[in-house]
């Protein structure tokens, strides 16, 4: 019985470490636009399962323009204030080529993940890119 105990136990411990070591990166990164400005380009990469949270402040009522250039493989979603990536719908989204606008529901902290979507992630590919945001 002990034996039987110390078998499950060390295969709970093999799958724990297992999962912790396979956890995706979540990076997250302030967007300010520079003074008298209401746009701002950054530039990124990441690969596989990893992700990139752009975070900035707007009102309800603003308008907000999200395009994402570079690898093919770069996806985004749009966040509202208080809403969590995986945890809720994102507002929008978008990819390379398919640009995201549309007026801002609330006053807040808006999110916007940059991925790729699982079949590339799963291969692990870098995925390089530039993203734009403007705000009116």
């Amino acid at each position: 019985m002990k034996r039987t105990i110390n078998i499950v136990l060390a295969s709970l411990l093999a799958c724990a470490s297992v999962q912790a070591s396979a956890e995706d990166k979540v990076t997250t990164t302030p967007v300010h636009f520079s003074k008298g400005t209401s746009s701002a380009t950054l530039s990124g990469s990441f690969s596989g399962y990893d992700s990139v949270n752009y975070t900035l402040t707007a009102r309800a009522g603003q308008s907000m323009l999200v395009s994402i250039t570079g690898s093919s493989n770069a996806s985004f979603n749009v966040f509202a204030p208080g809403d969590v990536p995986g945890a809720a719908s994102a507002l929008g989204s978008g990819a390379v080529g398919q640009d995201w606008n549309g007026r801002l529901p609330a006053n807040g902290t808006y999110t916007v993940q940059v991925y790729q979507m699982r079949a590339s992630a799963r291969r692990g590919e870098k995925v390089p890119y530039h993203i734009t945001f403007s705000v009116r």
